[in-house]
């Protein structure tokens, strides 16, 4: 029979080797369990937070959308000449609704190239140059655009002689985006950019209605 001694020497001992396995088991566990990652190399690595690029377009969804920007800065530019140079109150009202309509159109129009891939557009005068194109565009392949001198005609005028030149300049610069967004309503594939063609055509169209108007009214 074991002396109590004996006894308590063997309780010892069973009860350290029982701990340590224990130890070792749960050690072993923690690496296995979701959440219990404690650094190891086995972790995934972080994915990019950059979306992949869409595929959805054609050549001339990207070429609307990059004639379409700097057409629709100057249009907005216009419009801003507007307030400083007539009180017609009918005039006034019709530059804010270009330039309400215009100017967020323009930074769908950025989203959009972005979405693509493409380069954002830029509007740095009459003759713009977008980065990333193979030919610049220019009033030359851009309907309805204004020239620097007509833009420097515009703005020296006031009063009567503004309202006309203004409605005269605009009415043709809204025919110029209304033959782009027809264009691309023919060629392009993007189903953005073809909503975005659709509403400059219904949106334009009726404000040169307006125009058109206004104008018989003199």
């Amino acid at each position: 029979m074991f002396s109590t001694r004996n006894r308590i020497t063997v309780a010892i001992a069973v009860t350290t080797t029982t701990a340590a396995l224990f130890a070792a088991g749960c050690s072993d566990d923690d690496s296995s369990m979701p959440g219990m990652d404690h650094g190891s190399s086995s972790s995934s690595p972080a994915t990019s937070g950059k979306p992949a690029a869409r595929s959805d377009f054609n050549d001339a969804d990207v070429t609307f959308l990059q004639m379409m920007y700097p057409h629709h800065a100057q249009a907005v530019e216009m419009a801003r000449l507007v307030p400083s140079r007539t009180q017609n109150e009918q005039l006034r009202a019709l530059a804010g609704d270009v330039e309400q309509a215009q100017a967020p159109e323009m930074e769908q129009i950025t989203t959009l190239l972005q979405s693509f891939g493409k380069p954002a557009p830029s509007a740095g005068g009459h003759n713009m140059e977008m980065p990333g194109m193979t030919t610049t565009p220019s009033t030359a392949n851009m309907p309805g655009m204004m020239s620097n001198d007509q833009m420097n005609a515009l703005a020296a005028a006031s009063g009567a002689d503004f309202d006309r030149q203004w409605m005269e300049m605009m009415i043709e610069h809204h025919t110029g985006a209304i033959a782009m967004a027809n264009t691309e309503l023919a060629n392009g594939a993007n189903p953005d950019a073809r909503a975005l063609a659709t509403a400059i055509i219904a949106a334009q169209q009726a404000e040169i209605a307006t125009m058109r108007g206004l104008l018989g009214q003199r």
